[in-house]
């Protein structure tokens, strides 16, 4: 079957005029975005139909932003940036990435010159700062560029979230761009700062962050402007440091204090927002009642409170009816929550003096009633001491055995203290209860009696003896008379005859007769005499023998006693 075919012939200039268009076409779009239609999608690539000859392949890659899925369809209507047209095999040769560079480039271009703010995404963390979108373009944003205030920042958090920025810096040959975050807040604080400048004065009640906290009080920043907040004037009470009240992130209202214009220095209060409490104390306060406190510090002199927002004080003095109470640190805890009374309330110093031991009845005044003088009871050693030991004897009283009471021989004494071990259980005999004073007498060596009484109860003052010299010296020799009991001979008492009274008459470890002249109680020393046995026996012959009236003298009489002696 035949088919009639018409064909239009075209002349040789309609055919030049149709290779120019085409050239001028291929001119016109190289190296230029234009528009295409999205007319395939194959596996990893794009095929963008521009209106040329040719249609051209994009990766599918350069529609893939960070961290997002390319959205794109056949049919859509995209962009593109015309690379070469009828390239390598005749296809065109397009770059949607490129588009968006070059489109963006001149967007950001405008922007940096005319200090423009433009919004970009951070999609990476990388090594002094993060990465970030700009319309498909790469900036950088530097750690130091991502915020002016001195807090500590996880990048993280800005991850996908959109940020108004500064460009600080574009370099579009080597496609670099440096963007900042800090920039817009300058400009922001700056703002802040010059329109609360123009409003402040000292009375005005502001609220700001707070910034830092250091030992000496908090700084404030007030949007654009900081101010101290001296650690005096956060509270109406006593503070140990600020981070005691405050925290740093948390908001907080103030009152500008002073605010020096010429150096911008504002001093801010807290406390001074509310009425000095201490003007109306004696409605809060009474003395002599109870009252419930927080142990806020302590140290050697005594526990520091908090009651109801006032200061209160407790010294050592008033922890314990203890007559030495122990260190603070032994009886209460910092934050503890006690139970204390007030003694006094100071306005001079602003402080509530207070008491604990005061909260139960003085067990002095009772004590009689427990114990009397010369009682022995068993209790535990609380302390040793170089003097002596501390034991308890009722309830919050203690005593104190001194170590020359602890043994009626001192030169064992040292020894026994030596020994005591704390919490040992012994036995204590009193020996002096007084009230007035709060004193305690207690005594372990008067468990049993004094030897040194009960020798001279045998053998009182005048008696003769007999011992054994145990050493000598200048003034005289040292005599035991009995186990452990000594007695001493002055010089003076070796004779009647002062000729006699020599000491190199004398040996150690000789046995003597002497007398015992007298008793010292207090010393416990014992004094002997062999003069005075002579005196007495030469007493006793004259009584015997004669008298002072009838002229025979002594040697006479001892003649005499002697013959009787003899014939007798």
């Amino acid at each position: 079957m035949a088919v009639n075919q018409k064909i239009s012939k075209i002349t040789n200039s309609e055919y030049d005029s149709l290779i120019s268009k085409s050239i001028d076409l291929k001119k016109n779009k190289e190296k230029s975005i234009v528009e295409g239609k999205i007319v395939a999608i194959e596996t990893d690539t794009i095929i963008v139909d521009v209106g040329l000859k040719s249609e051209g392949r994009i990766p599918i890659t350069e529609f893939s932003r960070p961290g997002k899925n390319p959205e794109i369809n056949i049919g859509d209507s995209v962009k593109v940036f015309v690379d070469r047209v009828d390239g390598v095999n005749g296809e065109t040769k397009l770059s949607y990435e490129k588009a968006l560079k070059q489109s963006a480039w001149n967007s950001l271009q405008d922007s940096f010159d005319n200090n423009k703010i433009v919004t970009g995404t951070p999609y990476n963390k990388v090594k002094g700062g993060m990465s970030v979108n700009l319309d498909g373009v790469t900036a950088f944003l530097p750690g130091s560029q991502i915020d002016n205030r001195q807090i500590v920042i996880d990048t993280k958090e800005l991850i996908d979230k959109p940020l108004e920025l500064m460009i600080l810096k574009m370099d579009k040959y080597r496609g670099n761009i440096v963007v900042s975050r800090k920039a817009i807040s300058e400009i922001e604080i700056k703002k802040q700062r010059e329109k609360l400048l123009t409003n402040i004065k000292e009375g005005s009640i502001l609220e700001g962050r707070i910034k830092n906290i250091t030992d000496y009080g908090a700084f404030i920043d007030l949007g654009g402007i900081d101010g101290l907040v001296h650690i005096t004037d956060i509270a109406w009470r006593k503070i140990n440091h600020p981070s005691d009240l405050l925290e740093v992130g948390n908001q907080v209202k103030v009152k500008v204090l002073k605010y020096d214009e010429e150096i911008t220095r504002l001093s801010l209060g807290i406390k001074q927002l509310t009425d000095d409490p201490w003007i109306n104390v004696d409605k809060y306060f009474e003395i002599d009642k109870n009252y419930d406190g927080k142990v806020s510090g302590i140290n050697d002199q005594g526990i520091f409170l908090s009651i109801n927002d006032f200061d209160g004080f407790v010294q050592t003095t008033e922890l314990s009816w203890l007559k030495k109470p122990p260190h603070p640190s032994k009886i209460v805890q910092i934050k503890d929550k006690i139970k204390v009374k007030i003694l006094e309330i100071d306005s001079e110093k602003r402080r509530l003096n207070c008491s604990l031991k005061r909260l139960k009845e003085n067990p002095w005044l009772s004590i009689k009633e427990k114990f009397k003088v010369n009682d022995i009871i068993d209790t535990k050693i609380v302390n040793i001491v170089d003097f002596g030991i501390f034991v308890k004897v009722y309830d919050e009283i203690d005593g104190m055995i001194h170590v020359s009471d602890l043994d009626w021989d001192e030169s064992k004494c040292l020894s026994i203290l030596s020994n005591f071990k704390k919490g040992e259980k012994v036995s204590v005999k009193i020996l002096d209860i007084n009230i007035d004073k709060e004193r305690i007498s207690l005594s372990i060596k008067h468990l049993v009696n004094n030897p040194i009484l009960d020798f001279i109860l045998k053998k009182p003052v005048k008696s003769i003896i007999s011992g054994k010299i145990i050493s000598i010296n200048e003034k005289g020799l040292t005599v035991n008379i009995a186990k452990n009991i000594n007695g001493f001979i002055k010089k003076t008492d070796l004779a009647k005859d002062k000729l006699e009274q020599r000491i190199d008459r004398f040996a150690v470890n000789e046995t003597i007769d002497s007398m015992i002249t007298s008793f010292d109680e207090k010393s416990k020393k014992i004094n002997l005499s062999i003069k005075d046995i002579e005196i007495n026996e030469e007493k006793k012959l004259l009584k015997k023998y004669g008298s002072k009236d009838s002229g025979a003298s002594l040697g006479d009489i001892l003649t005499d006693a002697l013959k009787e002696k003899k014939s007798n």
